[in-house]
């Protein structure tokens, strides 16, 4: 990992028990910030086992973190989460909306339910946290959405999730309108394909076409997502603003 500084910031990435938001937490860490690790709390339990998990190597490497539950696409578990931080370490200084879903279909069979749970997870949860995060962000702070390629180049059967990408492109520009008199940046990444628990239901022979249309010949890896995510978060990028970058490998 490139070596980037951020002691004493306080981080929040939201889905970052397991995957690219893990990943991206750990990367933080081990650049000096506190770290806030949320999950999901899934009835079975199984994230919360990610959570304990990931929060455990965290701090066997130093790090400091504290655990929140909560579930962002319900305003006032967001709300209340946004207000534990303020009174752990006064305020928050970086963003990092990383937690969304999948119900891929098609929209004549996709039901009502898969179009909500991505819309309200996907979009409705980054205007909560947005919204609330910006209300203890100390001034310079940073915000980063992991949006997707898809908000830009829809694919087949992902009318859900890339309408809620989309939303997320636009919401990150009006946004970093809104807040860069505070001198807070606004920004979004836009992975392609990224190896994560998301590829696990894909079939091998769709992944392997996908891979032939990459250029750099590979997929993507959840470190690719986090570099780029710390470049966004660091002192020496406070001149971008309402940018989308993709992570592609030069796929778009």
């Amino acid at each position: 990992m490139v070596s980037y500084h951020f002691p004493g910031k306080v981080v929040l990435v939201t889905g970052s028990s397991r995957g690219m938001g893990a990943v991206t937490l750990e990367a933080f860490a081990a650049s000096g910030a506190v770290c806030v690790l949320n999950f999901y709390p899934d009835p079975d339990g199984v994230n919360a086992k990610d959570a304990d998990d990931t929060a455990a190597r965290l701090r066997t490497r130093g790090a400091t973190v504290l655990v929140l539950p909560f579930d962002v696409s319900n305003y006032a578990e967001v709300e209340t989460a946004m207000k534990r931080i303020k009174d752990e370490w006064g305020g928050l200084d970086i963003l990092v909306n990383n937690a969304g879903v999948l119900r891929d279909r098609t929209i004549r069979k996709m039901t009502p339910v898969e179009w909500h749970t991505v819309m309200t997870t996907n979009l409705d949860g980054v205007f909560h946290a947005c919204k609330h995060g910006a209300d203890i962000m100390r001034d310079g702070g940073r915000v980063i959405n992991v949006a997707s390629i898809a908000g830009m180049f829809p694919f087949h059967g992902q009318a859900n999730y890339a309408a809620a990408k989309a939303g997320v492109i636009a919401l990150t520009k009006v946004m970093a309108k809104e807040v860069a008199r505070r001198g807070i940046t606004v920004n979004a990444v836009a992975p392609g394909v990224i190896r994560t628990a998301m590829l696990d239901g894909m079939k091998p022979e769709v992944l392997a076409d996908y891979e032939k249309q990459i250029p750099v010949g590979r997929i993507g890896r959840p470190e690719d997502v986090a570099h780029a995510i710390l470049f966004l978060a660091c002192e020496e990028s406070s001149y971008i603003t309402g940018q989308v970058l993709p992570i592609t490998g030069g796929w778009f």
